[in-house]
């Protein structure tokens, strides 16, 4: 009789190559030294210029890219499978970084900066895309918040050492340098060109056994035409437009915060610090809102945790805006008046340095909630792609919209209320959408395909082409 991957003893066990837990910590890592390093360029305010208006109009170029491709990264995935899509996106990673070389030597020069950046849309798309249907359908349905809080913990890891990169290497400089070194780019850099070498090792989701011996999924590559009418699919899908406020504000709020908090308000090497602090806050609040939406309330219903989990979100989002405008109205006009903040400063330091940490940590939630919510509404690699290529083209779309309201100077306590509004808003739909389509975990769970709706076991594998 043959051996069949499900029933080999081959089959489990958690460190095998072909496990979720091993293929999560693997695109934990790509995203380690791609996305995290460019969050931490990123936070730095104005990558790591005095001046923001070349970032500004970079990010917008770049976020314009990918709110189109981070829809078509989907299909993409979906046509070429996860390793070419993920390498594709990965190297546009370095290029972006090479352009602020390029761009501290040649600093009345935005076309590489803006051109790089809108590659990098590009390529954001693509890997984003392959990376949430990796981790939305891999894990057991059962785990699935605990393999996203640790897909989180690896990836902000990339922005804690990356934060580190620019508060070491720049520390003797003047607190009102124009830029971060030569030094710091080109090791952002490095990292980037890594992670995408990295990538090459991801296999292909027909090959991933869970340690039940069940297949996590079966992967068939689509066509053009079906996904591009799967696509316009989901701008009438209820589910999606339950999720378009959340995703419209998940990335919104971070021009606002790294360029008007951490960006205006501290010394340059204590804006590296504090990047260390604020993504290690991430991997906290991912940890903790994981490990709640899985085992909160012990044996309790998946649908209660999902709810108690937007409302924990919700009332720590509500405190933390709140303390934001607190401290924004310290500078109302726009102008911080006083002296920079440097990280020895003691207690001047401690309170803008505590809200700063506290943005990251509510991001983090925030979004692992979303992940979540949206890797319970199917349990099929097509399904989920796309619908996580929704969430990052909506996300990309606002936070397009967010570097351009900073470029034109928009007050700062506009910006803080329309992030807050943002937020608030979303949380009563994501509860909607958790009461009305999130089951448990031994019931079917409601897929589309070809706008009919049809039940499929969580945990048996599926195939819609």
């Amino acid at each position: 009789m043959a051996v069949t991957a499900e029933s080999s003893p081959a089959a489990t066990g958690k460190l095998r190559y072909n496990s979720p837990l091993v293929q999560v910590s693997l695109i934990g890592l790509v995203c380690f030294c791609c996305p995290g390093m460019f969050n931490a360029l990123t936070g730095l305010g104005g990558g790591g210029q005095l001046d923001h208006s070349t970032a500004d109009n970079a990010n917008t170029a770049l976020y314009s890219c990918f709110a189109v491709f981070g829809v078509l990264g989907g299909a993409a995935h979906n046509l070429l499978g996860p390793r070419v899509t993920l390498l594709a996106g990965a190297l546009t990673y370095p290029l972006y970084a090479a352009s602020f070389l390029y761009y501290n030597h040649h600093p009345s020069r935005q076309a590489f900066p803006v051109t790089a950046g809108a590659l990098l849309g590009v390529g954001a798309g693509l890997l984003w895309a392959a990376q949430g249907a990796i981790m939305t359908s891999y894990p057991p349905p059962s785990r699935r918040g605990s393999y996203i809080s640790l897909f989180w913990c690896l990836f902000n890891l990339g922005g804690v050492l990356g934060g580190l990169l620019p508060f070491s290497l720049n520390y003797h400089r003047a607190a009102d340098a124009a830029s971060v070194n030569d030094a710091t780019y080109i090791a952002f850099m490095a990292f980037m060109l890594l992670g995408a070498g990295l990538a090459l090792l991801l296999l292909p989701p027909s090959r991933i056994v869970r340690d039940d011996g069940s297949r996590a999924t079966r992967m068939t590559y689509s066509s053009v035409s079906t996904e591009g009418w799967e696509i316009l699919k989901l701008f009438a899908n209820w589910r999606m437009l339950l999720v378009l406020p959340a995703a419209w504000a998940s990335n919104f709020f971070y021009t606002y915060q790294f360029n008007n908090v951490n960006g205006r308000l501290f010394t340059l090497r204590t804006k590296g610090l504090n990047n260390v602090f604020y993504w290690g806050a991430q991997m906290l609040g991912s940890a903790a809102i994981g490990y709640f939406l899985d085992f909160g309330f012990g044996s309790s219903s998946r649908r209660r945790r999902g709810l108690c989990g937007v409302a924990a979100v919700a009332v720590l989002g509500t405190a933390i805006w709140a303390g934001g405008l607190a401290n924004q109205l310290r500078y109302a006009d726009g102008n911080w008046g006083e002296r920079l903040i440097d990280f020895k400063d003691g207690r001047r330091y401690a309170g803008p340095f505590l809200l700063y940490f506290s943005y990251g940590l509510l991001d983090a939630m925030f979004q692992s909630l979303i992940y979540w919510i949206i890797g319970a509404l199917a349990n099929d690699t097509q399904i989920l792609s796309r619908y996580v290529g929704f969430y990052k083209g909506v996300q990309s779309a606002g936070a397009a919209v967010a570097w351009q309201i900073d470029t034109h100077k928009t007050s700062l306590i506009s910006q803080l209320i329309v992030n807050w509004a943002l937020t608030t808003v979303s949380y009563p739909l994501l509860a909607l959408l958790v009461f009305l389509a999130v089951k448990e975990e031994d019931s079917s769970v409601s897929s589309v395909e070809d706008g009919k709706e049809k039940d499929s076991k969580l945990s048996a594998p599926t195939s819609f082409h």
